[in-house]
């Protein structure tokens, strides 16, 4: 009888833990649903600005524009690694902090002055577990990023940028290409000069026309170049660093979702592996005890 109280033990402990998987499973649907929403309205805006500026880029008069220029070599940078806050997200984590170390690696191999700054718990954790010194850390970004939380933040990247304290902005994060599909990345957010690079890998079409003219649109400038460009390029950097963390929010969701998926059906995989060895040890029990009780009555007789 032992064993079957300890199966029986085991079996309600089992089941406890699959509601819990099932509910976070339920909870992270409905979180990702929702950042999808998000991510998919900002993608077209993000896109078409992006587009803009890359065509400004290639223009001759948005050569001197100070956020799109190149500086070589790149003697100091920052990298801002988007983790999450919470865990029980499979390898979501780790396979953004990979890609972190190998971009720091590489900055100290290059002799490359580069600061960190963490958004999310797990990446500040981590950090503080390699003893690696960070500059800043975020944790309001959750779920659902707001734009007024990220205003200050990229107001302060532009502003180091511009200054000359940073030559280059890279972002760690999961990109988002879609449901069944993520991948870890660094991507450089300054300078801007990278912009035609990413346009022309969003628009194929675009990139072929671009291609076949081989050269800069021509455009009209009101009431001049200067303020249009002072106005549109820091607009650009800012939805493209808001496209980031929304990509890391759609994506933590999934990766939660999936992984409490396989819980909940692991879960379900023991508790009837559990329930088989418990019909079978009560089986043997009772017809154990059956053979007692026949036993005892032939020696009576």
């Amino acid at each position: 009888m032992a064993k079957t109280r300890e199966l029986v033990s085991r079996r309600k402990a089992i089941r406890n833990i699959r509601k819990i998987t099932r509910t976070m499973e339920l909870i992270a649907t409905a979180r990702f649903k929702k950042a999808l929403d998000r991510a998919t309205e900002a993608e077209a805006f993000t896109r078409k600005i992006a587009e803009v500026a890359a065509d400004l880029a290639r223009s001759g008069s948005s050569g001197q524009h100070p956020l799109l220029a190149t500086r070589t070599p790149v003697k100091k940078a920052l990298l801002l690694v988007i983790c999450s806050n919470r865990g029980l997200c499979g390898g979501y984590n780790a396979g953004i902090l990979r890609e972190a170390y190998t971009r720091i690696r590489k900055a100290k191999e290059s002799n490359i002055a580069l600061n960190i700054e963490a958004s999310g718990k797990r990446g500040i954790n981590s950090f503080k577990y390699q003893k690696i010194v960070t500059t800043a850390s975020y944790t309001q970004f959750d779920d659902k990023p707001k734009w007024e939380d990220l205003e200050p933040v990229a107001r302060k990247y532009i502003a180091a940028f511009l200054a000359g304290e940073i030559d280059q902005l890279d972002v760690a994060y999961m990109k988002f290409l879609s449901p069944a599909r993520q991948t870890p990345m660094v991507e450089t957010l300054l300078p801007l000069a990278g912009l035609p690079q990413d346009s022309a890998k969003q628009d194929p079409a675009k990139k072929s026309k671009d291609s076949n003219t081989g050269s800069p649109v021509d455009y009209e400038f009101v009431p001049n170049a200067a303020e249009i460009l002072d106005e549109l390029l820091p607009q650009s950097f800012r939805t493209r660093l808001f496209k980031c963390f929304l990509d890391a929010a759609v994506s933590e969701q999934i990766g939660r979702r999936v992984t409490m998926k396989a819980a909940t059906e692991n879960a379900d995989s023991m508790i009837k592996t559990i329930s088989r060895q418990y019909n079978r040890a009560r089986q043997a029990s009772i017809t154990k005890e059956i053979s007692e009780v026949i036993g005892g009555a032939a020696a009576l007789e």
